[in-house]
């Protein structure tokens, strides 16, 4: 006789466990248009031209999981709000500022390959920017331990003087100097999209009072908007050096891959820098099934790095963590693995939801020896590993 499913314990490792979520629907009229992939063109010979990579219709899913999905009675929403022109001078220059504004008076530009600026893109990115500041200072004023900025358009390529990848202001970023303008002098940033958090490490790449640590697929630069690398050598300058800890990830790393790669690299760094917040960029374009990535991460891998970063954050930060949205291109798959991610933050004892196309396999050879080559690197040259 077969016995009864027992249905998962529906309640956070933590009692009262919450995740404030910060979000503004007009977000959603940012326009990235159709054409081949990321290009916007039109070769004139296909029938059927595709939306954009980085469209509304992946941020509705992840809006709608949140809201209708098992995770729903553990978060509290908020309403998001434009960030004010001098709390972008915080990290971006005026000069950048003034080329946005004005390609927004003109009604849109393309400011860099893959990167549209049209009617409405302005507000949307004011939006963005706004609601990471306030879930920044949602934690730092005591009103809940754990927020989730739910933002498009992404940030964490906008360097302090340009655009690139998708985005135009640094979100990330834009919370982090708020977090260092109201007092705080440490402050740990943990990038998993699949491509190298680049905008946010220029940003704090002569600090040390930012510690930014980035995974990503092995890609190198892309062109002039995004000069850096992504290696390993790409340290910081002056006080900064050490504190921006580059983990480039081999093609086809997933769930054990990365898991090694946190519990390898990405605690020790943080138990050495001892962050009064912690700040986790997440981007699930590391899936498996993600068009612009091609790491195999599955929801079982972001549940773990959600477990890992809570687990960190409890330890060093009082449980204080700020997550901001960044890629993930799969319009359906996101969605689960963000619910997936944000389950590990909460540390649920068995999974809320199901992988609906779950197993990849994965050959965690080839990420383990990148990560101990990795540390053997990085513990002779970080001075705070010495």
């Amino acid at each position: 006789m077969a016995m009864p499913r027992s249905e998962p314990d529906l309640k956070p490792a933590q009692k009262d466990d919450r995740i404030h979520v910060f979000w503004h629907e007009g977000m959603l009229e940012h326009d990235t248009g159709r054409g081949v992939f990321d290009t916007g063109m039109d070769p004139g010979f296909l029938d059927v031209l595709e939306n954009h990579p980085e469209n509304s219709d992946r941020v509705k899913n992840m809006v709608s999981i949140l809201e209708r999905g098992p995770i729903s009675p553990f978060l509290t929403w908020h309403q998001g709000r434009p960030a004010l022109i001098s709390e972008l001078l915080s990290f971006h220059t005026q000069e950048y500022i003034n080329e946005l504004i004005e390609a927004d008076e003109k009604q849109g530009k393309t400011i860099c390959a893959g990167t549209f600026l049209n009617p409405r893109s302005w507000y949307a990115a004011l939006l963005a920017a706004g609601s990471a500041i306030s879930a920044m200072k949602h934690v730092l004023d005591g009103h809940g331990k754990i927020a989730y900025a739910l933002v498009r358009p992404p940030g964490h390529h906008a360097q302090p003087t340009r655009a690139d990848g998708y985005c135009f202001l640094n979100n990330a970023g834009l919370a982090v100097q708020s977090a260092l303008t109201s007092g705080l002098d440490s402050v740990a940033v943990i990038d998993i999209d699949v491509h190298y958090g680049n905008g946010t490490a220029e940003g704090f790449y002569r600090s040390d009072k930012v510690l930014t640590v980035s995974l990503h697929m092995n890609h190198g630069s892309w062109g002039p908007s995004h000069p850096q690398n992504g290696t390993v050598d790409e340290l910081g300058e002056g006080e900064g050096f050490g504190y921006n800890l580059n983990i480039p990830l081999p093609n086809g790393s997933g769930d054990s891959g990365y898991a090694c790669a946190m519990t390898e690299l990405v605690v020790p760094a943080v138990e050495k820098f001892e962050p009064q917040v912690m700040v986790l960029v997440i981007g699930q374009d590391s899936s498996a099934f993600d068009p612009n990535g091609r790491q195999c991460l599955t929801m079982e891998g972001y549940r773990k790095i959600g477990q890992i970063v809570r687990e960190m954050a409890d330890k060093h930060s009082k449980g204080r963590l700020v997550i901001v949205q960044e890629g993930g291109y799969h319009v359906t798959y996101s969605a689960y693995c963000l619910h997936a991610t944000l389950e590990g933050v909460l540390n649920f004892p068995a999974p809320l939801l199901s992988d609906p196309i779950a197993y990849y396999p994965e050959d965690d050879s080839f990420a383990t020896r990148a990560v101990e080559s990795i540390k053997k690197y990085q513990r002779g040259i970080v001075p705070f590993f010495k």
